[in-house]
Formats: C-alpha cells, structure tokens, sequence
C-alpha cells in the first residue's frame, strides 16, 4: 500500500508540474511545430515597414492596446460582426489603431508555413518586437504560447487604455492596475519616440497646456486648428527629432517641454510630486539603461494574463472567431 501510495504522490507531482509548465510562455514553444515562424513575422514585417516606416509603430501600439485590455490575447484584431462587438471602436482605437491588414497579411504566410498552429495574439507579440528591432531599437526574446480569444471587451477598451489627456497620478494608478511600477510606465511611453498623433489628441495640449514650449506650441498650431473638427485627423510626430528611429529622443523632448500629448509631458514636470523626471533624465542620457528597461517592461507587458493551455484558440482568421 505505501509503494502504492508512492507511486500516486509522484504520479500527481508530475500531473501538476506538466500542467504547471503547459500555463507558460516560452521562446521555444514552437521549435518542433513551427520552426520557421521567427523568420516568417521578421520578414512580413520588414516588408510591412518597407512599404510604410510608420507601420512599425502601429505594429508595436496595436500590441500594447492588445495586452492592456483583458491581457494578450488578440481581442483587439476582432471585427465588429453581427451580433458581436469588438474593441475597434474604444476610444483609444477608433479611426486611430491600424496595421490590421499587416497582420493579416503575416498570418497568411505564418499559416502557409504551419497551418493552424500560430495564434494572432503571438504574431502580435513578434512583429512588435521585430518592429522595434527594425527602426533601431532594442531586441527581446519573446515568450511565446498566447492562444486568441474567442470574446472582446469594448468596456475594458473605454476605460484601461491611457488616454492623451491623462494626469501623472492618473497614468501611475492606470499601469499600477496591469501590474507596472512608475519606472516601467515610463520606459514603456518611450515608445512614442516613434509614429504620430492626430491633432484630435493634442490640439488641447498646444493651446491651453503651460508646460510647454511656445515656440513647439505655435508650429503645431499651422496644422491643428483651435476648433473642431477640420484639421482633426491632421498628424504630427511624438518624436520631432528622429519619428522614425527607435531612440530616445523622445525623453529630450519632454525635458524641453516639447511632448506632443499631454499624458507624455505629464512624465517630466520638475518639483511635481509624482513626476518622473528623474527616471526622464536617466533615460535622456543613457540610451543603454533605456533600451534595457524598455525591453524588460516589453516582456512583462507581453506575460498580461495570456491564454494558454486548452484556454481560447488559435484563431484562423485574426479578425473573427473560429466557427
């Protein structure tokens, strides 16, 4: 009876190991089933950029808008259907978000390769990283294993994506909410030091912000009109310097007053008592220290309450549910 009872106990340690280790990311969780899938998103996703330097930005946005409602999982390439009601048109998402046909277009030759495998929250997660990559920053190994939702959460999408009038205390509590302390919040807003933004979202910044530089202030104004809606879709870039590098020049700008958004320059306002200039100034004038923490913060972004296991999908198309 006691070998028997032994044999049980190892029999239920090993149980619980393996389904400990199946409800993990991991770099290598498609090595024997898709092999070729790293190589596949890099190169859909150089031609992506190729063909549009801003896609890479998009393609690194539309992962963080994934991860930050309801985890990484994919709900945010869902279309709207009958019946069925998608993030697309979040606040932070509608007529903003963009890159869904890329990612289309990756999942196409991801599944050409290895069919029915991949899921589009994965592709996600790689082409962000391979994006970044390509513009010039930073590289992470991306855990992988994330399976697609078969649900959306339009409420989530209103309310846990960081709007661009946010406060300090307001940005903090909102990634103190997914698990990120003030530092990471702060390596992770580095990456507006690529893609642009609508006059719509800082039109109230450029004329009733005061920290800001007036000089920066009265050029955006030639393209963004004090009243709505007209020159609303108009863009300009969050990085001035360099919008389609990866660098962090984007934390120069705040130091001199010059991020485009409000919640951006929210980061750096000296003698407040929640501001991150300290954290600013350190990224300032060491890309190295930036390029790490942001990677870091990447990963951990990436690890959000994925699905694995039996949980959700792999959907076949990003855009709806299996059928």
């Amino acid at each position: 009876m006691a070998s028997s009872a032994s044999w049980l106990c190892s029999l239920l340690a090993l149980f619980l190991v393996f389904s400990g280790a199946c409800g993990q990311l991991s770099p290598t969780f498609y090595s024997s089933t898709c092999p070729t899938l790293l190589t596949v998103v890099s190169s859909a996703t150089s031609q992506a950029i190729l063909a549009d330097k801003r896609m890479g930005a998009s393609l690194l946005r539309l992962h963080f808008h994934d991860c930050f409602v309801q985890g990484c999982d994919g709900s945010i390439l869902l279309d709207d259907a009958p019946g069925f009601v998608g993030e697309k048109t979040g606040f932070g998402n509608v007529n903003s978000v963009r890159g869904f046909e890329v990612v289309d277009a990756i999942k196409s030759n991801v599944e050409a390769a290895c069919p029915g495998v991949v899921s589009c929250a994965d592709i996600l997660a790689l082409a962000a990283r391979d994006s970044t990559v390509k513009l010039g920053g930073p590289t992470w190994t991306v855990p992988l294993g994330r399976r697609d939702s078969t649900n959306a959460n339009l409420s989530q999408a209103n309310s846990d994506l960081p709007p661009p009038f946010a406060s300090i205390s307001g940005l903090i509590a909102g990634f103190a909410k997914k698990g990120f302390t003030a530092r990471e919040m702060t390596a992770l807003s580095g990456a507006h030091t690529i893609g642009f933004a609508q006059c719509k979202n800082y039109r109230d910044r450029i004329y009733n912000d005061t920290n800001i530089d007036p000089i920066f202030a009265s050029n955006l104004k030639s393209s963004c009109a004090s009243a709505a809606p007209g020159t609303d879709a108009n863009l300009a870039p969050f990085d001035k310097q360099t919008p389609l590098v990866f660098d962090n020049k984007f934390y120069d700008n705040l130091a001199n007053r010059q991020g485009l958004i409000h919640s951006d320059q929210e980061l750096y306002n000296p003698g407040g008592s929640q501001s991150q200039a300290s954290v600013v100034s350190q990224y300032r004038s060491n890309s190295n220290t930036f390029f790490n923490e942001f990677a870091a913060a990447m990963v951990k972004m990436g690890n959000i309450s994925p699905l694995t296991g039996a949980a959700g999908q792999i959907r076949l198309n990003c855009r709806v549910v299996n059928s």
